[in-house]
């Protein structure tokens, strides 16, 4: 039987890798013969791509692609799909020496945007320019959207949460990589006291003692599970949830890959940089800043300090979370 192996690239971080999804899944559908799918990533995201039912192997790397070097030349893959575009895909593309797809990046276009606010040349989605990466190979968009696979032993019991919290939740992603893309803790604070139901905290150990202040001012309704979970079983959590507040952040794709009804909110970003909810389930809403000068920058780590990316309207967002 004809064999086809290919490694995907995708070092980072964990919405991006989420984002991949579509494109593993439909290689391994649509491609006719045996298709085998291996996946190059760093370490500390490996445990994402674990569970993946498409994937063959996942391979990772601490620093440098070095590591993997003689692996990567061994396995003799038939192509190469770039979707990171930078230096290190570029040293794993000379190290397979096979056919390889790259990702446009849409740098230019991005830079446009960010600073005359005008969509002067197209940026599209980055599954969208995922697909138009990999066109020669044939294989469409299915249509079924992002994929995250739970492992079974990460499943969490709501009867090991709080009592409050047993019987329907609203989750609340309250982290996000970039200052850019939260909400300051008494704005978060808001949402929360307006949300007539339980709320569920999700991020990691940095977002603690965010989650901390904001039960104290909350009570008991508000359970902060920050820090308390590893990523599969927040997602877990997620997965048996009512609906998902979540800043621009990795669990905003991981929730909308489970299906759940997300409420995004955008602050120094924009969905129109390419990497809004994926064909987000019914009941989804995106929520933007009322601010002009949006997008400050295209990670969201410059021209937040004036405090304008961060005008929300905290009531629309908490109704949004009780209908």
């Amino acid at each position: 039987m004809n064999l086809t192996k290919i490694l995907i690239v995708r070092f980072s971080s964990i919405g991006d890798l989420v984002l991949t999804t579509p494109i593993i899944r439909a290689l391994k559908t649509q491609l006719e013969g045996e298709v085998e799918i291996d996946f190059i990533t760093k370490t500390v995201n490996a445990a994402i791509l674990e569970a993946n039912p498409y994937l063959t192997k996942v391979i990772s790397i601490d620093k440098h692609v070095s590591e993997v070097a003689e692996l990567l030349k061994d396995n003799t893959y038939d192509y190469v799909i770039d979707l990171h575009s930078n230096l290190r895909s570029r040293q794993v593309k000379r190290a397979c020496k096979s056919l390889s797809f790259t990702l446009d990046k849409r740098n230019l276009a991005k830079w446009i945007y960010v600073n005359t606010k005008k969509e002067l040349l197209p940026i599209g989605h980055v599954v969208e320019r995922s697909f138009a990466a990999v066109q020669g190979l044939g294989i469409e968009n299915d249509g079924k959207g992002l994929d995250y696979f739970i492992p079974e032993k990460s499943n969490v019991d709501l009867n090991t949460l709080p009592e409050a919290v047993r019987n329907g939740y609203v989750c609340y992603a309250i982290g996000g990589k970039m200052k850019g893309k939260i909400l300051p803790t008494d704005k978060i604070i808001a949402i929360c006291k307006a949300i007539d139901k339980p709320v569920v905290l999700l991020g990691g150990p940095e977002d603690r003692a965010v989650g901390d202040e904001v039960v104290k001012a909350c009570g008991k309704r508000v359970f902060n599970s920050c820090g308390a979970f590893s990523l599969h079983q927040s997602a877990s959590i997620l997965a048996q949830s009512e609906k998902v507040i979540t800043h621009d952040t990795g669990l905003m794709h991981i929730a909308t890959a489970l299906k759940k009804p997300v409420i995004s909110i955008w602050l120094a970003t924009t969905p129109q940089i390419g990497f809004s909810p994926w064909q987000a389930s019914a009941g989804s809403q995106i929520v933007e800043a009322d601010c002009n000068k949006r997008p400050t920058s295209k990670l969201g780590n410059r021209g937040y300090q004036d405090g304008c990316v961060f005008n929300i309207d905290i009531n629309h967002v908490a109704q949004l979370a009780n209908a």
